[in-house]
């Protein structure tokens, strides 16, 4: 099974679990399903499970209209994804070429060696007739009817200036020949590639100046609340902004185009005026998601008239998340204040409507069992960071909502299942986007 195979079989049971969840509380107060979006302004509804939580943030991707794919210059596609299969414009190699440093040589030795050798890049000689020998470079064309390359450790030149094989020389050896590779015409990748630097590698050996992309999502981040510093040290109960530095360059990392980071406040007015000026694909908003004297966010989002499509999600930290679609194709993912419960947000919400978006591929699911017992909670879903040591996931410490000491030296997150985990029991992991899998350092 394929990483998309499975990705999708696992969005199938997720959606299954929406479709039949009750529609009514315990109490018989009809509610509203993050199955079947609803007006901001119904507060009625019930959090919902982090795998539901996940697959609707990429069914909520699937429904927009694609934007329409672009030209970029080998240089300026990096980390994107290929919008059209790419084909070989040309053979590759495109004529016979040496792979070695040596003597190009027609017929059995021993050879008379030519003066004149063959660099790559220059014309290549004259036909060789039997018995003779040209020096050749690694990459250089191969002269009309070479027999073989012989490589220059290979060969010794006796007295009289001939050439001598130490080693049997094989018909064809050393020589690539055109078309080894592929053929003009040939596809090379498919659609949905990642754009790596051995896909760039690839298409400019292909002749290509230019590759079609889907372009990267437009993200406008919003930064909320009045007691955010930008610089110096928390005093008289204001505190350092941790989201306004980490968002921006993680969503990058997810594949994202941060067209804009705004510093709002609690200001209500300035939250409804940003949200309905912004262009972008997809508004991550930071705090405010509760029902506090200043959580702007559910009242903005009724006032203009946005669909809930997910009003909490049974996991922690971050339970307080939300997804919304603003208008049109537009959506906004709200993440809770405190920053690790924000990193939960990111993964839960942004994450899979962003690689929808973008047109990537879901990560090849992977479990690994965890070293020791991990705490769970009793009915909701934990994301828990981990280092990766000798096939076992380490659990961190500094793991509350408003730590951030874990997942900075963290390579994943443990998905941890409602009641915790016992030690080598198997846990599902979601990589961190430039993690690594070499050494990892644990600060517990």
């Amino acid at each position: 099974m394929t990483a998309q195979d499975a990705e999708e079989l696992y969005v199938e049971e997720a959606l299954a679990l929406v479709n039949d969840r009750p529609a009514s509380t315990t109490t018989g107060a009809p509610v509203a399903t993050s199955g079947a979006p609803h007006k901001a302004h119904d507060t009625r509804h019930r959090a919902t499970s982090w795998p539901e939580a996940r697959a609707l943030a990429e069914r909520a991707a699937r429904s927009v209209t694609r934007r329409a794919p672009v030209d970029l210059a080998l240089d300026e596609a990096l980390g994107l994804v290929l919008a059209a299969p790419l084909g070989a414009l040309t053979d590759l190699p495109s004529f016979d070429t040496s792979a070695m440093d040596g003597w190009a040589v027609a017929g059995p030795g021993p050879w008379a060696v030519r003066d004149k050798g063959v660099l790559a890049g220059h014309a290549g000689l004259e036909r060789l007739t039997d018995g003779e020998a040209a020096r050749i470079a690694t990459g250089a064309r191969i002269p009309p009817d070479t027999t073989a390359v012989l490589r220059s450790e290979h060969g010794r030149i006796d007295a009289r200036g001939r050439l001598h094989a130490t080693r049997e020389v094989d018909h064809g050896q050393d020589i690539r020949p055109r078309g080894q590779e592929c053929r003009n015409g040939d596809q090379l990748l498919p659609l949905g590639t990642p754009v790596t630097p051995a896909v760039l590698g690839l298409a400019a050996a292909a002749g290509y100046d230019t590759v079609s992309v889907i372009p990267r999502p437009r993200v406008d981040v919003l930064v909320l609340g009045d007691e955010l510093l930008t610089e110096g040290l928390p005093h008289d109960g204001l505190i350092r902004d941790a989201l306004g530095p980490m968002l921006p360059p993680w969503l990058r990392a997810l594949g994202a185009e941060v067209t804009a980071v705004r510093r709002i406040g609690d200001d209500a007015h300035a939250l409804e005026k940003a949200l309905r000026d912004s262009s972008a694909d997809l508004i991550v908003t930071t705090g405010g998601t509760a029902a506090g004297p200043v959580d702007h966010v559910h009242p903005t989002l009724a006032r203009i008239g946005a669909e809930l499509l997910v009003d909490g999600v049974k996991v922690r930290p971050g339970h307080p998340m939300l997804l919304a679609r603003t208008r049109g194709d537009q959506h906004l993912v709200g993440l809770p204040g405190n920053p690790l419960a924000a990193v939960s947000g990111l993964f839960t919400l942004a994450e899979p409507l962003l690689r929808t978006l973008a047109g990537r591929a879901a990560p090849e699911p992977y479990e690994l069992p965890v070293k020791e017992a991990v705490h769970g909670h009793p009915h909701d879903t934990r994301l828990v960071p981990v280092v990766l040591r000798a096939g076992q996931a380490v659990p961190l410490h500094y793991n509350g909502p408003a730590m951030l000491r874990g997942i900075a030296a963290a390579a994943a997150l443990a998905v941890v299942p409602p009641g915790g985990a016992r030690p080598g029991e198997e846990l599902r992991l979601l990589d961190l986007p430039w993690a690594t899998t070499g050494v990892q350092v644990c600060f517990t």
